[in-house]
């Protein structure tokens, strides 16, 4: 897994890789049951402090991607309620959608971005013949 760290952006560090380990989970580059690896050797990898992995792990862990394991640390254990999973895509959806209202995106545009990213993840899990 590689993670690249933006440190000029204005996204937080511990967001970037959040973001990161997501999109690693829906190309299929990490699956279910994949050990991430720890606090310690990830910080050291990438140069950021352990509390901004810890975060990043935090997050990943209350927003249904992985488990805390105490022996194998934090697992790629992806929680499979739909329900919840589209009440957390609404609520991030809903300022995504408000920014681009005040830009005047119109929706058939939205759409389109919306069917180009989603093939980006499919396209990527059928080149992986693991899969």
């Amino acid at each position: 897994m590689v993670i690249q760290i933006d440190f000029q952006s204005d996204e937080a560090i511990y967001m970037q890789l959040r973001n990161q380990i997501i999109f690693s989970i829906a190309t299929s580059a990490l699956r279910e049951g994949d050990s991430l690896p720890s606090v310690r050797q990830l910080a050291d990898d990438v140069g950021i402090n352990m509390h901004t992995v810890n975060k990043a792990y935090t997050v990943l862990r209350q927003e249904g991607f992985v488990t805390i394991d105490r022996r194998r640390g934090a697992v790629v254990s992806l929680d499979l309620d739909k329900e919840r999973a589209l009440s957390q895509i609404r609520d991030n959806m809903r300022v995504e959608l408000a920014r681009a209202h005040c830009r005047k995106i119109p929706r058939e545009d939205l759409y389109a971005l919306i069917d180009e990213v989603y093939e980006e993840y499919e396209q990527a899990q059928e080149e992986d013949p693991n899969v």
